[in-house]
């Protein structure tokens, strides 16, 4: 028998937004255990199932390890050059003849949870030069980066809740302790949670359903699914009503025509449309113009909705009118050690919005990309710049997006497609060329864009 000897590493966990430290136990080539590191100074041991099964995840012998080429209604392994070569001699052939926005990029949510993907993926992929850019974005977080240009001049410049010093949290279409927190890296929310209301503060939860997060809340008032704008205009009108609104030390232009957008938006008016009383929207008004150190934090139930730009928008407002906007306990910018405005516009990521529009239904562009409800379309209709064939990175859109089993249609009429995923799922099985990646236990990793989202500066 062979002696060997274990080892420990430590690294972030890269499977959700709360980045635990984890310590992974290695014996050879063999993952012993992945349990959470007691000396990191912001999860400090926590670590949920998700983590714990990063070694499932590497050992599974469904992943993928070398690249698989479509063949009739099978798959053959082939060496990395080949599969390089016949990707890029099919997508040159495609650009040629019908022109750069002929190729489609879809790009998953782990881009942002992966070093690579996030800095040469992004240099490979936005070079590409075509329109037909598109990305998980715009099904998750569009609203509030949309608002965050709109009011604070970059996309990127999304402010988090200080929840550690908060003494009253009201939380919007957000269920923090499913989702671990997002736009908000707060690892072991649950305890930052219960240690608001152990120091004398309040968790108010605003949603339809009961929720884990409603469930551990003081209040949980019920709101109608989609009603989130009318719900904040009516707390706008609230606070100039009754003369609530203290800035502080910020500078706001505005401030007359959003007292008049919102003189009609009475609480009475808005608990018909919203279910919510009258009473309990006034109730929500006066406790964050009153409370020191208070925060609004609204989430994706806030974005997946008709009016979710301005419901995003308001929610930022609210808390710049209470005196909360970048202020302790409040709703804050963070100071990450890698500044993520350079690192962005280095990579190309660009803040713009509706400079060029899709071209069947003309939606609007937002930072380079379309939104994918429009992929489809652009696949299906004949003409130029009709898309022909596709990357996808890192995404499942015929399960995420909606409207799946049109987009699973359409992909299967590409000319040709390539996926980067270690898995055939619902999208990749599409495919005629799937490139598996490293799995996260075999890569370095720095958590550049998460970071700038956390509820305490770190960097690891």
């Amino acid at each position: 028998m062979v002696a060997t000897m274990q080892t420990t590493h430590y690294r972030s966990c890269p499977l959700c937004e709360a980045t635990c430290g984890v310590a992974i136990t290695v014996d050879g080539n063999r993952v012993v255990s992945v349990r959470g590191d007691d000396d990191d100074p912001f999860s400090r041991g926590y670590i949920c199932p998700k983590g714990t099964a990063l070694a499932d995840l590497h050992a599974d012998p469904d992943r993928l390890k070398r690249p698989v080429v479509r063949d009739g209604d099978g798959w053959r392994e082939v060496g990395w050059d080949e599969a390089f070569d016949l990707v890029a001699s099919k997508l040159n052939a495609i650009r040629a003849r019908h022109g750069k926005h002929a190729i489609a990029v879809y790009q998953g949510n782990p881009s942002a949870h992966n070093l690579g993907l996030l800095t040469y993926g992004q240099l490979l992929l936005r070079t590409l030069g075509t329109k037909n850019s598109y990305s998980a974005t715009s099904l998750d977080q569009l609203p509030h980066m949309l608002a965050a240009l709109l009011m604070f001049g970059n996309q990127l410049l999304m402010p988090v809740p200080d929840i550690d010093r908060s003494d009253l949290f009201i939380c919007l279409g957000a269920n923090p302790l499913a989702s671990n927190g997002s736009i908000m890296t707060a690892p072991d929310v649950k305890s930052r949670l219960k240690a608001i209301r152990e120091r004398g503060g309040r968790v108010i939860v605003l949603d339809p359903r009961r929720t884990e997060t409603a469930e551990k809340a003081d209040q949980h008032v019920f709101i109608r699914p989609g009603t989130d704008a009318a719900l904040l205009l009516a707390m706008v009108h609230v606070l100039f009503a009754e003369n609530l609104v203290k800035l502080g030390r910020l500078r706001a232009n505005g401030l007359d025509e959003l007292r008049r957008a919102s003189t009609q938006w009475t609480p009475e008016r808005a608990a018909q449309i919203t279910g919510v009383s009258a009473a309990d929207i006034r109730e929500l008004a006066r406790a964050l113009a009153t409370t020191k150190r208070a925060v609004l934090y609204g989430r994706i139930g806030v974005c997946t909705q008709e009016f979710g730009g301005l419901a995003a928008w308001l929610c930022y407002a609210i808390n710049a009118l209470t005196g909360h906007l970048d202020e302790v306990g409040g709703l804050m910018f963070t100071t990450p050690a890698v500044d993520p405005l350079p690192l962005a516009a280095m990579l190309g990521f660009d803040g713009g919005f509706d400079r060029y529009r899709s071209r069947v239904s003309q939606k609007p562009e937002f930072g380079g990309e379309l939104p994918v409800t429009v992929l489809a379309e652009e696949i299906e209709t004949p003409g130029q710049g009709q898309i022909r064939a596709l990357i996808t990175s890192a995404g499942n859109p015929v399960l995420s997006a909606p409207g799946g089993p049109r987009l699973e249609k359409a992909f299967a009429g590409l000319d040709f497609m390539v996926s980067i995923d270690p898995y055939i799922n619902e999208t990749t099985r599409l495919a005629h060329v799937i490139l598996p990646p490293t799995s996260p236990l075999e890569r370095s990793h720095y958590d550049a864009a998460l970071n700038a989202f956390a509820v305490r500066n770190v960097a690891k």
